[in-house]
């Protein structure tokens, strides 16, 4: 075989391959992930901690953080992102327009079944249940007695002034003030309601210019704060149980992912969270450092 033969041979050969399904991931020797994050605390330690396990794995990771619910969803969808951790009560309500009250394990199920239809695959969740949390302070007159939401609602029902904080999501989502008004039967009123930070939001809770604050209730602040989580009486809030969700393509090409993530996944649960958040938020730790700390705790670097 002469040399022109030979080099037309191999340029065959390799272009026959990178026609093969999954040709791209087996040609890749070092497969780069885009890894994305919400705009709060917990979000962007969950995706510091994806990026440095996946680097001790081989992986070239680069992270897209930052973004609001609906971003992020859009980019994994689009493929600027290829998985970043989400909730299951927030793809039920604000993805898939679901608003039957399910169970825990059935809200997973249903989420997993519905966004797979659109190439997004949900892993094994963790025990971390970011749900929604109403908290106030213990002695603030104005809350001073109210254990329920329903309280709360019977407070604005009876005209008093209660300065309600909150991101700027909450106020548009169908599982944020929009429901929460519906089901409880409430009216917050516009001069009432403050969208901000959420670390802006437990400040002012704390100075007494604000009188609730609707959070998350792993945040770390809860604690730290002694503030009092307020009962969801109504049943209103779903279950936001944090899981990793990736493209099906993604973990086609890469099928050792599915193991990587859910050795994060399967060692979560609120209390661990709490206290990740609480190191940022609390103890003003780097991001990088909790990341680092915990993954070296759990064996997993």
């Amino acid at each position: 075989m002469t040399r022109l033969s030979q080099r037309l041979l191999s340029a065959l050969i390799a272009t026959a391959l990178c026609l093969l399904p999954g040709a791209a991931a087996w040609a890749d020797p070092a497969p780069s992930l885009t890894v994305g994050a919400k705009d709060f605390t917990e979000q962007l330690i969950m995706a510091e901690m994806t990026r440095q396990l996946l680097q001790s794995k081989g992986y070239t990771v680069h992270k897209r953080d930052g973004m609001g619910t609906k971003i992020v969803r859009a980019a994994l969808e689009n493929g600027e992102v290829d998985l970043y951790w989400e909730y299951t009560g927030t793809s039920l309500v604000i993805f898939n327009k679901v608003t039957q009250r399910l169970s825990p394990q059935d809200v997973y199920q249903k989420v997993r079944e519905l966004d797979g239809k659109k190439g997004l695959v949900w892993l094994a969740p963790s025990k971390v249940n970011s749900t929604y949390a109403v908290v106030v302070r213990p002695d603030n007159p104005k809350t001073d007695g109210m254990k329920t939401i329903s309280d709360l609602a019977a407070g604005y029902k009876s005209g008093n002034t209660i300065a309600m904080g909150m991101t700027a999501e909450f106020p548009k989502r169908l599982d944020g003030l929009i429901g929460l008004q519906k089901t409880y039967g409430f009216e917050a009123g516009r001069a009432n309601v403050r969208p901000m930070q959420l670390n802006l939001a437990y400040n002012a809770l704390a100075n007494g210019d604000l009188d609730t604050v609707v959070a998350q209730a792993t945040d770390g602040q809860i604690v730290a704060l002694n503030l009092r989580m307020l009962a969801d009486d109504a049943g209103f809030f779903p279950n936001y149980a944090m899981t990793p969700v990736i493209r099906q393509k993604v973990l086609d090409a890469h099928p050792g992912l599915k193991a990587v993530l859910e050795s994060i996944s399967m060692k979560l649960d609120d209390a661990t969270m709490q206290r990740l958040n609480s190191e940022v938020d609390v103890r003003r730790k780097p991001i990088e450092a909790v990341a680092k700390s915990y993954l070296e705790e759990a064996g997993l670097l």
